[in-house]
């Protein structure tokens, strides 16, 4: 699923610069707890998409990315370890948030109610990848006749 080129020399280097940022940010959160890799590069290959063709290959054929931001593009979401994987990551970081800025009860209030939409995103607005493969499979199927 790409995007439509950009046109013009301008409207390619603004989309290849807003990719190669989405990919920093991207980069920065594998080593930055809390702050999500895969968007960045979901958004990276979307960019990409509009102005060089060869930097999307890039993204869709980095070794542990790509596969995450190619399910996206079919509609199949996130894996179930990577959504328990997202909320025990999410659960650890606020839990440090939260002994961290312990005096500042709002605050953590605050971060709390945000790691909850988070959470609550991911589970119940992101697709499961086995529950879409299955029901898929099921769609699939041809009755036999008894």
């Amino acid at each position: 699923m790409s995007a439509t080129p950009a046109v013009g020399r301008l409207g390619r280097a603004g989309w290849l610069v807003a990719g190669f940022m989405a990919v920093g940010l991207g980069s920065l959160g594998i080593i930055v707890p809390g702050l999500p890799t895969t968007v960045f590069f979901i958004v990276a290959a979307w960019c990409f998409s509009r102005s060089s063709p060869r930097f999307e290959q890039w993204v869709l054929d980095l070794p542990k990315i790509g596969p995450l931001v190619r399910d996206h593009r079919d509609g199949l979401g996130m894996p179930i370890r990577a959504k328990q994987y997202a909320t025990v990551t999410i659960a650890a970081v606020i839990t440090l948030s939260g002994i961290t800025l312990r005096s500042a009860p709002v605050i953590v209030g605050v971060v709390v109610a945000l790691a909850a939409v988070g959470v609550a995103t991911i589970w119940f607005r992101v697709p499961t990848r086995e529950d879409v493969l299955a029901r898929r499979a099921s769609e699939l199927e041809i009755p036999t006749r008894r």
